[in-house]
């Protein structure tokens, strides 16, 4: 009684209470199991019930925690390290039977009586209170694993943490746990998780000793990801479900292993700072395969992603040079066929102009007047000379329109297709073209044509 005397009346109270409802003679055992789980006695007694169930639990006492020593526990795939030993006590109320069957046969058929009925009633109270309890969290869950936002969760452990032990202390990731085992992941390095009790008798001296110790901070800061957070809220709380811590103070060393994040170590209890140091380097060290392995993997994935980025970028480059020579070569062919088009669309031009042409001799040579007589008084002689050098004589009366004049010479063969006539000194270009703005046309009397008179063809597309 020595113990409870030092107990808080709340702490007193739920120690009897958890006596009561579980039925467990010893107080010692009854005061671990409600340190060990916060002094949360809805909890304590939900693990003593699961223990009844068949289901392993695992106790502490006072005596046990003050020295601890190292217990290798397999965890996944590899080491896993609990620095707080475990003793296992009996589950089910078998061995009370055996308790009530001594009593008998020391006290009589009193105590033998009194034993059997207070089996059978702490058996059927148990019972209820299991159903109760499970009633109890499946229509009432457990508030801490909802309604929350991890990162303020975290924030606000981590604010707590540096205002009751000051800010010397391993660098906090300031993240949801999530959020710290994606960083770990992509990094590659481990990641130490703390869980923190604030209601545990060790965490005011492991947080200022071991925590906040200069050799542990550079050591953990160069060596892996911190992140912590504190039971008593959400997002730690889910965190303690997950990990299946069972004593605090709680760390929990994981590593990437087979692509995903594993734990590698747990270290539960007070330890100082020298031991943890040693501890974590040798767990590390065991581990560092494991990491190199991924490093490994990551810088193969990486050069052969390189290399295949290397090798679609030359084959996307290649497919631009083969394009930009094709787009060429399409327009060199556009060209041509352009060109083509315009040359045979030239050349059908210069057809129907020709035809035209052709037509139009054949029109106006009907237009040519018959030619005087030598001996008409009003016979005009002309002498014409072509480009070619050919001379042209003809005789035209001094009444006929100099247009005549052009239709003879337009009409004439070895004429030009577009020409001109002009007198030879001084030069004066007829006007003899028929055109529509200069409707009425000189005679060769207006035009002062009388006699003999040596007219030039001028070729204008010459």
């Amino acid at each position: 009684m020595a113990d409870n005397q030092a107990l808080s009346a709340e702490e007193t109270e739920k120690l009897l209470q958890l006596q009561e409802l579980t039925g467990i003679d010893d107080m010692s055992v009854c005061r671990d199991v409600l340190q060990r789980h916060s002094w949360d006695l809805e909890v304590a007694v939900q693990d003593q019930l699961n223990m009844r169930e068949g289901r392993p639990s695992v106790f502490f006492s006072s005596r046990e925690r003050d020295n601890p020593v190292p217990v290798m526990d397999a965890v996944g795939s590899g080491p896993s390290r609990n620095i707080v030993p475990m003793r296992a006590f009996p589950s089910g109320s078998w061995w009370r039977w055996g308790e009530a069957a001594g009593e008998t046969r020391r006290r009589g058929i009193t105590g033998f009586i009194t034993g059997l009925f207070s089996f059978v009633f702490r058996l059927c109270y148990g019972t209820i209170a299991s159903i109760i309890f499970s009633a109890v969290n499946m229509f009432r869950p457990d508030p801490r694993l909802f309604g929350s936002d991890p990162v303020t969760d975290v924030a606000a452990f981590v604010s707590e943490f540096e205002s009751n032990f000051g800010p010397q202390h391993p660098v906090f990731f300031r993240g949801s746990y999530s959020d710290a085992l994606a960083h770990a992941k992509r990094d590659l390095r481990f990641l130490l998780v703390y869980l923190h009790s604030p209601q545990h008798q060790d965490t005011p001296t492991f947080c200022r000793c071991t925590l906040g110790d200069p050799d542990f901070v550079a050591f953990v800061d160069a060596q892996a990801l911190f992140w912590g957070c504190s039971v008593t809220s959400p997002e730690g709380y889910r965190v303690a479900l997950m990990l299946r811590e069972c004593s605090y103070p709680f760390l929990a060393l994981l590593v990437l292993r087979d692509t995903r994040m594993t734990v590698v170590g747990r270290l539960e209890g007070a330890i100082g700072p020298r031991e943890l140091i040693a501890t974590l380097q040798e767990l590390m060290s065991e581990n560092e395969a494991s990491l190199i392995a991924a490093r490994a993997d990551r810088n193969e994935r990486s050069f052969t992603q390189t290399l295949r980025r290397q090798q679609d970028e030359a084959y996307e480059e290649s497919l631009r040079a083969d394009r930009e020579k094709e787009r060429r070569r399409q327009e060199e062919r556009e060209r041509e066929e352009e060109e083509r088009r315009r040359v045979e669309e030239a050349i059908r031009e210069e057809q129907r102009r020709i035809e035209e042409i052709r037509k139009q001799k054949i029109d106006w040579a009907c237009r040519v007047p018959d030619e005087p007589s030598a001996d008409d008084p009003e016979a005009v002689y002309v002498v014409i000379k072509l480009p070619s050098g050919k001379r042209l004589e003809r005789r035209f009366r001094l009444q006929h329109s100099l247009q005549c004049l052009y239709y003879y010479v337009f009409c004439h063969p070895d004429s030009p297709d577009s020409f001109e006539i002009a007198t030879n000194f001084p030069k004066r270009v007829l006007q003899c073209m028929p055109t529509d703005t200069i409707p009425c046309v000189q005679t060769f009397e207006e035009a002062g044509l009388r006699r003999g008179e040596v007219l030039f063809v001028y070729d204008l597309e010459a």
